[in-house]
C-alpha cells in the first residue's frame, strides 16, 4: 500500500525546507510553500543554482513572523509584510510582483550572498497559471505547485550510485514536497495521472527535469557533485535535454494531508519506459527544465 512518507514545505525559495507531520493543501501547493523568494534589486531571481549557500538558510514561519538563521550568522526575526512596496519578481517564464520584506531582510541576505539582494513575499491578488498536462497555479515555485517523488526511485538510484563506487544521496537533494512509500517499482510517480491522499487530489503536470541543485549538500550549502546527476545521466536522460527525477503536480482539489495517509491513484498512464526492465530512453517531452528550488 502506498502512503505519504514525508511532507516538506520550503517557505523561502531555494532555502531549507521544513518537514511536517501534516499540512494544508492550497490551490498553489502545501501551505507556506515558496511564498517568499530572494531577488536582485532589479528583480532577477536568486537561487541555489549560482548561490548554493542558500541551502544552509533555515527559515521558520512563526504565525505572522518569519525567522531566518544560517551557520555563523545571527538569527533574524521579522514581521511578515502582507502588503506594501512592490518589486518585480520572476519564476522562469512567469513574471509578477512581490512585497518587499524590508531593509533588515535585504541586508541579511546581501551579507550572506556578498551581493545586493532583497526578500519578497507573495502579493495580495497573486495570479499565476501553470501549464503541463494538468493546469494549475503556484506561488514562487519554478513551474508547478508540487514535486512528488518515491522512496523506491531514490533506492534504485542509490543502488546504481553505490555500484559505481559513489556515495548514496539523501532525498533532500531533490527537494520534494511529498515523498511516497510503498511503490515497488522505481519512478512509478512518472505514470500517475491523478492521485488522492487525505482530502486532497493531485494531477500530473510533467516529469521534473533536474538542474545542478541535486549536487548541492542541502545541510551545508556546499557543492557536493557529481552525484546524483552523473548516475541519473546513465539511465534517466530526457530527449529534450537534462535528466529527470520526480513528478511535478498541480492541485486539483485542496484539502489536508498527513504522513501515513494512503496514496490512491485514480488514473495511470500505463506502463512506461521508466519502469521497463531495459530502461530505454524516456519518451515524454518537456519544453524546459522544471525543477523546484
Amino acid at each position: 500500500m502506498a502512503r505519504i512518507a514525508r511532507l516538506t514545505y520550503y517557505p523561502v525559495k531555494s532555502c531549507a525546507g521544513i518537514d511536517v507531520p501534516a499540512a494544508e493543501v492550497t490551490p498553489a501547493g502545501l501551505a507556506h510553500d515558496r511564498v517568499f523568494e530572494i531577488i536582485a534589486p532589479e528583480g532577477d531571481l536568486l537561487t541555489q543554482r549560482p548561490h548554493p549557500v542558500l541551502a544552509s538558510v533555515r527559515p521558520r514561519v512563526l504565525g505572522e513572523r518569519l525567522a531566518l538563521s544560517a551557520p555563523g550568522r545571527d538569527e533574524l526575526v521579522l514581521d511578515i509584510r502582507r502588503d506594501g512596496p512592490r518589486r518585480p519578481v520572476s519564476a522562469f517564464a512567469w513574471h509578477g510582483e512581490g512585497i518587499h520584506q524590508g531593509d533588515e531582510a535585504a541586508e541579511w541576505f546581501s551579507d550572506l550572498l556578498g551581493r545586493p539582494a532583497e526578500l519578497v513575499g507573495v502579493a495580495p491578488g497573486h495570479e499565476r497559471v501553470t501549464g503541463g498536462a494538468t493546469p494549475g497555479t503556484a506561488v514562487f515555485a519554478d513551474a508547478h505547485a508540487l514535486l512528488i517523488a518515491s522512496e523506491s526511485s531514490l533506492d534504485a538510484l542509490n543502488e546504481r550510485i553505490a555500484a559505481a563506487q559513489g556515495e548514496p544521496v539523501p532525498m533532500d537533494r531533490f527537494r520534494p514536497n511529498i515523498v511516497v512509500s510503498g511503490w515497488a517499482e522505481p519512478h512509478r510517480e512518472d505514470e500517475v495521472r491523478e492521485m488522492a491522499a487525505g482530502t486532497a487530489k493531485f494531477g500530473y503536470a510533467e516529469r521534473c527535469v533536474r538542474c545542478a541543485v541535486p549536487m548541492v549538500d542541502q545541510e551545508t550549502g556546499a557543492t557536493a557533485g557529481p552525484e546524483p546527476i552523473r548516475t541519473l545521466a546513465t539511465y534517466r536522460r530526457h530527449p529534450d535535454g537534462g535528466v529527470t527525477f520526480g513528478m511535478k503536480a498541480a492541485v486539483k482539489t485542496p484539502g489536508h494531508v498527513a504522513v501515513g495517509d494512503e496514496v490512491i491513484v485514480h488514473s495511470w498512464a500505463g506502463p512506461s519506459p521508466s519502469t521497463a526492465a531495459a530502461e530505454p530512453p524516456l519518451t515524454a517531452t518537456a519544453s524546459r527544465p522544471a525543477e523546484s528550488v
